[in-house]
């Protein structure tokens, strides 16, 4: 079976969300030069993407937040996706983490092309369309390059990234910070927290999670933490191979942090002992891994709860409690 960039589109960060394709295009005849100026994404395809012709534009469902489509044209295809209710801000960070992660030359991403606004509303972006194989990956060689893009992507501001972007549709803050432990206390885990008070009006959760934040120091002692480049959002949906075999990571979430913290979503992500021998390879598992392992699931655990609703709050305080008593606070 082949699928394509896009099955799975910004803004999806669940399995247990499932979406109808959406259909918003049939099959045309080529479009003439005449239609540029009622369609940004045509007219960078027949100049900047240099093709004279589009012979179909054919949806591809999955996503549930943008519309998805596959351009075919005389100079290949294009993987376009737009959304008549955002602006190009969230396309725009997802084209800067699609670059980051495609300059250090490490795993297969789609490169992207253009971003822009649509005529009246919404917004779109144009990026490479990728053909995918049959199988969803090689775990091996998937931990191998997941680990050579963490040495390859570094940072000299710090933890954070040049924007802030989203993690599945919840604003995902990345304003720099020089220490991790206040980086993740802060902008992921306490934004989390705040949400779920402002939304639910859980003081339970809120209150328990900053006794957690303010005393999770020790679970980092004796390591070295260097920020590195992070999809940010790697469960399934979002891995897949391309026609060769190879890895390929879509709809990413970037930032610079731990490289621990790529594991959050393991809990849907498939991740088997050669995933890990691998990446481990490459990068040596550091002292006290399997205490932090639940810490970095929480903040997904958390944006599930927030995004999602009651059925993730369990998971969520669990790991929480299970972390007070750990710690004697």
């Amino acid at each position: 079976m082949v699928a394509y960039v896009g099955l799975i589109s910004l803004g999806v960060s669940s399995p247990s969300m499932l979406c109808l394709p959406r259909i918003g295009f049939t099959k045309r005849r080529p479009f003439a030069m005449a239609a540029l100026s009622d369609d940004p994404v045509q007219e960078w395809i027949l100049t900047e993407g240099k093709a004279t012709q589009i012979t179909r534009i054919r949806p591809i469902g999955g996503g549930c937040i943008n519309l998805a489509s596959c351009y075919e044209t005389d100079a290949g295809p294009f993987f376009v996706k737009t959304n008549r209710s955002i602006g190009p801000s969230m396309f725009e960070a997802e084209a800067i983490g699609l670059d980051a992660m495609y300059e250090t030359q490490t795993i297969r991403v789609p490169k992207p092309f253009k971003v822009g606004p649509l005529r009246n509303s919404g917004s779109f972006i144009i990026m490479e369309f990728i053909e995918f194989g049959a199988s969803r990956s090689n775990q091996s060689v998937l931990g191998r390059k997941l680990a050579e893009m963490h040495k390859a992507g570094k940072s000299e501001n710090g933890f954070g990234f040049p924007v802030d972007n989203t993690i599945g549709s919840t604003p995902q803050m990345n304003t720099w910070c020089s220490d991790w432990i206040q980086f993740y206390g802060e902008q992921r885990l306490g934004y989390q927290l705040k949400l779920a008070q402002d939304q639910y009006g859980d003081s339970t959760i809120y209150q328990r999670g900053q006794r957690l934040i303010k005393k999770m120091a020790p679970l980092f002692e004796d390591i070295v933490i260097e920020p590195c480049l992070l999809h940010g959002d790697l469960w399934s949906g979002n891995i897949t191979s391309d026609k060769n075999g190879e890895p390929v990571i879509l709809d990413p979430a970037c930032y610079y942090g731990h490289s621990e913290a790529e594991f959050g979503m393991s809990w849907c992500a498939g991740f088997g002992g050669s995933f890990y021998n691998s990446y481990f390879e490459v990068i040596p598992k550091q002292p006290g891994f399997e205490k932090r392992r639940d810490l970095y699931l929480l903040y997904h655990y958390l944006n599930h709860y927030n995004l999602f609703g009651s059925g993730y709050r369990s998971s969520a305080i669990s790991i929480i409690d299970d972390y007070l008593r750990m710690l004697n606070v």
